[in-house]
């Protein structure tokens, strides 16, 4: 006869002894564990071929070392290792009961779940798609009432069942958030390396979040100092930015995770008492208000970006003007000397100009970081996850979607959250369809130069929620002709609302400004140099300052791809911007700023944006912005890309996929413009 080991868990007052006597009838044994006066029981059932014994754990409501319980029924898993681990929650309360198994699943253990009191769950109005909240939780899901004995065949043929057809490696696991889960690898690393033994024993992640939470009986197994200072430093670096210590974080986001899949798979049919995080989650995760609230908060967003941002921009305008004419002041008026113009429309001009825009780019990346911190973006994800089931994904790849708006780099790398190769192909080729920081100092650029204060958010707004819908269509595309197949199912995580922190915001906020003007300081500052010898040189045997331009190297391209891009609405000066654009998207800002203090020197005085206003048609600025959004993305993107798919072919598709649709819609745009408008 077979035998078998199972484990039952779950929290007190859930039913677990009634099922456990249900189960083992006579044939069982009662004493203590070995140095605790805490009760230990076990019994045994004989069913089918098999023999399968019943350890009773002593209830809990986590597995933390804080009583001898929780302690003694950890210890017992993990050490025993028994076959299965059958974690008993009362279904009628099932949010705060699926809190145990959330540990459990941290543990790696073989689980399977009996829903026990499903009838008084059913009496409280509530429903479940058992097979949906079986797929998100990667175990078998039992419903039980233990009192009446019902269930108890199908407890041991799932029992059965999930020895004789184990589960796969397991796809799911709680996402922290980029900084703990930052200091989490860093502590697995130092634990694979300083303590391989422990490493063997348990799971590097467990012990890593263990530690983190200051596990008092994990943390004396720890003999390496390397080690306890890592988590000293990481566990006082997270208190500091968030606001409070990390178990309680981390508590937060499992609560999360379970709230997430709780959603998707469970209805009410009865008025159930909600806590105000339930309240708020009713009306801005709403099938109907939902989406309008998410468009209004990004319009706002955008509002108070310009309107905060107009004037610290309109300064650092006046310096860098200031600037040009000062070092200027150094040669003889109306002198030409190469090296003056290099400083000063080469440097100055080019990096001069993408920097104007960091404090627009700093107050937009202050309010997504407060958007992100208090717990709203993963709601957003959760009403996108409506509209992305129905085009073939599920809301989690709306995630690194979210990322790529603030760049398109990290955002690809955010996919490996999804494991379907398929869904991960699609989002990848859509994830340049979000705005990124980049593209925004171009949008910055184009609306304050076309476009009324008044219209500015509102252009702002709709060229980022062009994008989404350009994702959201091409996504649908693909999922019915390249990437055809199922999706796998995620859970949407819904971390509880909190307040971020000043310091958590003023982190993220500098993080991405920082790498903004590092990006200024070097690829954009080397660009703009040689954009400069492009647009100065060879020179013509002429005084005339436009025949200069147009006798450079630049200017010799740019009149050769003219044709093709006076259909759209560009000249060639915008069209030697876009490629230079490849290298980085801000490089557009550079050359036409460029491009103009080379060319007509008669416009110095003026801004970038009044030379653009005084050259350019509204609807010229409009579709250049359109064509930004969707043309190929730059050559970073494409790295990352290939890096990623590990193949130059989708790297290529996407380049020349995004120009081709790029040039199709601003074609349409500019032609019905032109016929409306002009």
């Amino acid at each position: 006869m077979k035998k078998i080991t199972a484990a039952l868990a779950g929290n007190p007052n859930c039913g677990k002894t009634t099922i456990f006597n249900l189960l083992t009838g006579s044939h069982q044994h009662v004493g203590n564990y070995p140095g605790v006066t805490v009760e230990k029981k076990q019994g045994v059932c004989r069913y089918g071929d098999y023999e399968i014994t019943f350890v009773d754990l002593p209830g809990t409501y986590s597995l933390t070392a804080f009583s001898e319980e929780e302690l003694v029924a950890r210890n017992y898993i993990l050490d025993e290792k028994p076959d299965i681990v059958v974690d008993i929650v009362d279904a009628s309360g099932i949010e705060r009961n699926l809190y145990l198994y959330m540990q459990l699943m941290e543990m790696d253990v073989s689980l399977l779940l009996v829903f026990n009191m499903s009838d008084i769950a059913e009496q409280r109005g509530l429903v479940f798609d058992i097979q949906q909240l079986s797929t998100l939780l990667e175990a078998r899901i039992v419903q039980m009432v233990g009192t009446k004995g019902q269930g108890k065949q199908f407890l041991l043929d799932a029992v059965i069942n999930s020895i004789e057809k184990p589960r796969k490696q397991r796809i799911h696991k709680i996402n922290y958030g980029d900084e703990v889960e930052h200091e989490l690898d860093k502590i697995e690393k130092a634990l694979i390396a300083e303590e391989p033994e422990l490493s063997q024993k348990y799971r590097t992640r467990w012990l890593a979040i263990k530690l983190l939470e200051q596990d008092d009986d994990i943390s004396k197994h720890i003999k390496s100092s390397r080690v306890k200072n890592i988590v000293t430093s990481s566990f006082e670096f997270l208190k500091d930015i968030l606001g409070e210590n990390p178990e309680i974080y981390m508590a937060g986001r499992r609560y999360g995770y379970i709230s997430g899949a709780c959603q998707e798979t469970i209805k009410t049919t009865a008025e159930l008492r909600h806590n105000y995080s339930d309240m708020i989650d009713s009306v801005v995760t709403h099938r109907v208000i939902g989406l309008p609230i998410f468009l209004s908060l990004m319009f706002i967003t955008f509002f108070l970006t310009f309107k905060l941002g107009h004037y610290p921009m309109s300064w650092l305008e006046h310096l860098f003007g200031w600037l040009g004419k000062t070092i200027s002041g150094f040669w003889p008026a109306g002198s030409e000397n190469w090296f003056k113009s290099l400083i000063v429309d080469g440097i100055i001009g080019g990096v001069g100009g993408v920097i104007v825009f960091l404090p627009t780019i700093l107050i937009l990346f202050m309010m997504i970081a407060f958007l992100e911190d208090s717990g709203y973006m993963a709601r957003a994800a959760f009403i996108m996850d409506r509209i992305m089931h129905k085009i073939g994904l599920h809301g989690k790849s709306f995630i690194p979607m979210i990322i790529g708006f603030g760049c398109s780099v990290p955002a690809i790398m955010a996919t490996r959250i999804l494991e379907n190769k398929r869904n991960r192909l699609v989002t990848i080729m859509v994830i340049p369809l979000m705005s990124c920081g980049a593209k925004l100092t171009i949008y910055t650029l184009i609306t304050q130069a076309f476009f009324s204060e008044k219209l500015q958010p509102l252009m702002m707004w709709l060229i980022y929620i062009i994008g989404i819908i350009l994702a959201v269509i091409s996504i649908k595309l693909l999922r019915l002709t390249i990437f055809k197949g199922e999706s796998i199912p995620f859970v949407m995580e819904l971390p509880p609302y909190r307040l971020p922190t000043f310091k958590s915001i003023s982190i993220h906020m500098w993080q991405r400004g920082w790498m903004y003007l590092k990006k200024a300081g070097t690829i954009i500052l080397a660009a703009s140099i040689i954009l400069w010898f492009a647009m100065s040189y060879p020179k013509p045997d002429t005084s005339s300052h436009q025949n200069k331009l147009e006798y450079s190297a630049i200017g010799r391209l740019g009149k050769a791809i003219e044709p093709a891009l006076k259909p759209i609405g560009f000249d060639w000066k915008i069209g030697t911007a876009l490629i230079g654009a490849t290298a980085a998207k801000e490089l557009f800002v550079s050359q036409m700023a460029i491009a103009y203090s080379v060319g007509d020197p008669e416009q110095a005085d003026m801004t970038l944006r009044e030379k653009l206003s005084a050259n350019y048609s509204p609807l010229t600025g409009f579709c250049i912005m359109l064509f930004c959004l969707i043309y190929a993305p730059c050559v970073a993107t494409i790295a990352m890309t290939k890096q990623e798919t590990n193949s130059w072919g989708w790297a290529m598709f996407q380049f020349f996929g995004l120009t081709v649709l790029a040039y199709v819609i601003t074609l349409i745009v500019y032609q019905v413009g032109n016929l409306i408008f002009y």
